[in-house]
């Protein structure tokens, strides 16, 4: 965007500069949006600042949660004319030691890193002598130490790519229910029976046996808002319900935005990106609105007598701010609540700490769940197994 003098094979450069930069931060563009992106510009000249806008914005995205990044992308190009030439400097092989563009902590902070081009690789080790250094890193603060604080929402492709890897080690957060039959253990409630059938196979035998209730994982189901606000938490959830899924062989996934949908199977493969990209494929309204109480009134019809049996649990993910205006978020929710052993709200508004239940979907949730806990970093995943084996944890009785 270098100004309405710039000659058509500039241009076309800029423009394709432009697109890679945002493909780079994350978004899902190819090279039929770049071509498609040179030849409105060309049609709209450079004459007006608005106009390449809305000819790049046509054109490069096509949901309305890419604006943000989209904006401070246009926003650093059109301010800095030589930052195009910085970029193809930095997408294009290079020596080290060429200067980057300058940090803007207004920038997202994976628009930055794209803006900031690939690093150059490591130099290669000197043959020969030369004191080799080492430096103690047994203080220093780790990247994966550091990725368990940040917010999913603020990370950059790479952390996010990261924390998706990360999530997947987290251990199950809902824990085993007591089963019917029994098995030999230490110590106990006193097991008469099999210690009267070993005294008659070995009278000699004093020592009495003990037993207690055997465990198995508690079914689960997860309802995954999957709403433009909830996109990138949504994403993180389902890596970590994938690998949940390894462990336990009764887990029903469904998404929810304006209507519910079971991913389930598509969850099922083995491959946690080729699940995500399935369940991806599967859902139609990825990325679009939120419609949270007909969506859990369509589970408790369709799915809840199905799915949530022999004491299952809910963990529901969603941000609460719910677009129906019926009322009927708050009946949906109560029905659910009959129905679920637990049900486990994860919210990743809770990540600020003056979160209050203003909205009329949290309010309408609160009363029905049994925990509300954050669910925005890695460290809040990794709390959560803890949190819900605390006091005052303890599952309500099915009510039907």
């Amino acid at each position: 965007m270098s100004g309405p003098a710039e000659a058509p094979g500039s241009l076309a450069r800029n423009v394709v500069v432009f697109a890679r930069v945002l493909r780079a931060s994350g978004l899902p563009i190819g090279v039929d949006r770049a071509a498609a992106a040179v030849r409105a510009v060309d049609a709209v000249g450079l004459a007006r600042r608005d106009d390449v806008h809305a000819a790049l914005a046509a054109t490069l995205i096509s949901r309305r949660e890419h604006l943000p990044l989209f904006d401070a992308a246009f926003d650093a190009f059109w301010r800095d004319p030589k930052l195009v030439e910085r970029m193809m400097a930095a997408l294009l092989p290079k020596i080290s030691g060429r200067g980057r563009p300058p940090s803007d902590p207004k920038r997202p902070a994976r628009l930055q890193q794209a803006l900031a081009g690939r690093p150059p690789p490591p130099a290669p080790p000197r043959e020969g002598g030369g004191d080799e250094h080492t430096v103690d890193a047994l203080l220093t603060w780790s990247e994966s130490e550091r990725l368990k604080t940040r917010d999913f929402d603020s990370m950059t492709v790479e952390e996010f790519r990261e924390a998706c890897r990360l999530v997947r080690e987290l251990p199950s957060p809902v824990p085993p229910v007591p089963v019917r039959r029994w098995r030999t253990a230490a110590r106990g409630p006193l097991d008469l029976s099999a210690t009267l059938r070993r005294m008659a196979r070995d009278p000699s035998i004093t020592r009495v046996l003990h037993r207690t209730r055997r465990e198995r994982p508690a079914p689960l189901v997860v309802l995954c808002d999957i709403s433009g606000s909830m996109d990138r938490y949504a994403r993180v959830m389902l890596h970590y319900v994938h690998a949940l899924m390894r462990d336990r062989p009764r887990v029903s996934v469904f998404t929810f935005g304006t209507r519910l949908t079971n991913v389930t199977r598509a969850m099922r493969h083995r491959d946690p990106d080729e699940a995500i990209a399935g369940a991806s494929r599967a859902v139609e309204d990825w990325s679009g609105g939120t419609r949270i109480g007909p969506s859990l009134d369509a589970f408790n019809r369709q799915w809840a007598r199905r799915v949530l049996t022999g004491n299952a649990a809910v963990l529901l993910v969603t941000d609460g701010l719910d677009r129906a205006d019926d009322g009927s978020l708050g009946e949906a929710a109560a029905t659910l609540s009959r129905f679920a052993r637990r049900i486990v709200w994860l919210n990743p508004l809770l990540r600020y700490d003056g979160f209050e239940p203003r909205a009329a979907g949290v309010r309408a949730l609160l009363p029905h769940v049994d925990r509300h806990l954050p669910v925005h970093s890695l460290e809040r995943l990794q709390d959560l197994g803890r949190a819900l084996r605390q006091p005052g944890a303890s599952p309500r009785a099915p009510r039907h």
